[in-house]
């Protein structure tokens, strides 16, 4: 018999079993919503408690995505979807405000620039005791959220309470497009290298950074720091457009791998704004999707040292399904890997209270560790690791607490709310009183140790003092991002940076991106104070 022979008759017999696949599949599937409609009849009906329809089926779908044991994917009710496509789009309607319960009010976190609530003088530590005619206290953060936000050209009424002012300050907003920076600040450091925080990759994530980058290059910086840490992620296409600032037109961003062989890859597609400038880019462990995106493709075509901790490893990618109703299915539908073919995603375990956990968590990798991990090459032939995450080429360790200053904390931790009204009060009381680069006196961490106590807050004093510098930075940092901003408050912050002190030694010692990668190879020492 000849083997086409052979191969006919195979598939002579194989057809039948294909045949009653298909027809054991779709009996499984018809038994299986047959399943499903008889529990929610009978959950409707004769559950010892009524329960409504619409709640029951919502349950149901919830409990469906919730079984597919991803973090990732999961069903949005109508609220939810309008608070994640603000925080991903980085707009939205209302007056401008960061808001937080603190010591049982609502109380302003932060002050989005050229908003109504920075028009009307809004300060961080202010309560928001009344919106329109309804007394706000005992609300939750959401609620006043909801009521704050609007159509704009559409106006709220808020009263304010704030420290140091009698009378509740009444203030009429008239609601806004507000926009949440993606690049709140960008400023020149030691002089020459330019530093730039991108904290979300939402819309206008790539015009503000390109902005940022052309000011700081007519400022004449000879380096860049692009500050990562922190940065969750966001819109996928932008992180293509990131790393196109600095990347050559045609090279390869990611690479995004779904169901069914597909697949779509991310290209530069146009030139770059900043295609030679020296660039470091910094990571933790809260460096996340979009964010590791643009970190893998820098590092893989050898156009920034990337220095910190290991990333935190989400190399999926979710599609939004618009549902009836204003609902909407926030699923993982693809993976993505960078453009040597490295998977940044970290495996991860569900728990059985349904919480995702890390199956490595620590984000600081010993030299054993890494060199278990798969390796791949750069454009230049540099080892670059897989396995989840991305590996820095220069890990540093964020600057430790001493004994004295983490005892102090975790006695303050149980009083954390009235610590932070209390430093947020102080700090306010300070704006317009103090210069850039003030020095932190001794009078005012007791007066600090004073109001803490007076709030209610027991802590033994000679614990206090022991951890008395903790207290002074926390102080300095604070007074100094109220009366100055963001901006101000991280140079002041340097000090306590080991990881942006290590990016500009490097930058400082490597004249151009060849210099700067040959001073990592060479591992030439580098102080780590």
């Amino acid at each position: 018999m000849t083997n086409r022979r052979k191969l006919a008759l195979l598939g002579l017999v194989a057809a039948p079993l294909l045949a009653g696949g298909f027809v054991a599949q779709e009996s499984d599937t018809r038994n299986g919503a047959r399943l499903l409609e008889q529990v929610l009849s009978i959950v409707s009906n004769r559950f010892v408690d009524s329960v409504d329809a619409a709640a029951l089926y919502e349950k149901a779908a919830r409990g469906l995505v919730h079984e597919l044991n991803d973090p990732y994917s999961v069903l949005l009710s109508p609220k939810e979807l309008a608070t994640f496509t603000a925080q991903t789009g980085g707009k939205y309607g209302g007056v401008g405000m960061e808001i937080a319960e603190v010591q049982g009010f609502v109380t302003v976190q932060r002050i989005f620039p050229n908003t109504p609530a920075e028009q009307a003088g809004v300060i961080e530590g202010d309560r928001i005791v009344n919106v329109d005619t309804a007394d706000t206290r005992g609300w939750t953060t959401a609620q006043v959220s909801d009521v704050l936000k609007g159509r704009p050209g559409t106006k709220v009424n808020v009263k304010f309470l704030r420290a140091g002012v009698p009378e509740p300050i009444a203030v009429t907003f008239t609601r806004a497009n507000v926009r949440i920076p993606a690049v709140p600040y960008a400023i020149m450091l030691d002089g020459q290298i330019g530093y730039i925080p991108l904290q979300q990759f939402n819309e206008t994530a790539t015009d503000e950074l390109e902005t940022a980058i052309r000011r700081l290059s007519g400022e004449g910086a000879r380096g860049l720091v692009l500050d990562l840490r922190g940065n969750g992620g966001g819109y996928l296409e932008q992180s293509a457009t990131v790393a196109n600032l600095f990347l050559s037109k045609g090279l390869e961003v990611s690479r995004v791998r779904g169901r069914a062989g597909y697949q779509e890859v991310l290209h530069a597609t146009d030139n770059p704004v900043a295609p030679d400038i020296p660039l470091v880019i910094l990571t933790d462990g809260r460096t996340a999707s979009a964010s590791e995106i643009v970190a893998g493709a820098l590092q893989d075509h050898d156009r920034a040292v990337i220095v910190g901790t290991t990333s935190f490893g989400k190399g999926l990618v979710q599609t939004v399904y618009p549902l009836e109703g204003g609902y909407a299915l926030k699923m993982t539908t693809a993976k993505w890997y960078t453009p040597s073919g490295r998977s940044i995603q970290k495996d991860r375990k569900l728990l059985r209270d349904g919480s995702f956990v890390e199956v490595l968590p620590d984000s600081m990798e010993t030299d054993s560790v890494r060199k278990s991990r798969p390796k791949f090459k750069s454009d230049a032939g540099r080892i670059v690791y897989g396995g989840g995450a991305v590996t820095p080429d220069v890990i540093v360790s964020p600057d430790t607490l001493t004994t004295e200053e983490q005892k102090l904390l975790a006695a303050l931790a149980p009083k954390a709310q009235v610590v932070h009204s209390t430093l947020i009060n102080y700090a306010v009381e300070h704006k317009g009183k103090v210069r850039p680069g003030f020095v932190v006196p001794r009078a005012w961490r007791e007066e600090f140790y004073t109001r803490l106590v007076a709030g209610g807050v027991k802590i033994d004093k000679a614990q206090y003092e022991a951890g008395g510098s903790e207290i002074d930075r926390l102080l300095g940092g604070s007074i100094s991002r109220i009366a100055f901003g963001d901006s101000t408050a991280k140079r002041r912050d340097i000090a306590d940076d080991a990881q942006l002190r290590r990016s500009l030694e490097l930058l400082k010692r490597g004249p151009t991106q060849r210099d700067l990668f040959a001073v990592v190879l060479s591992q030439a020492p580098v102080t780590n104070r």
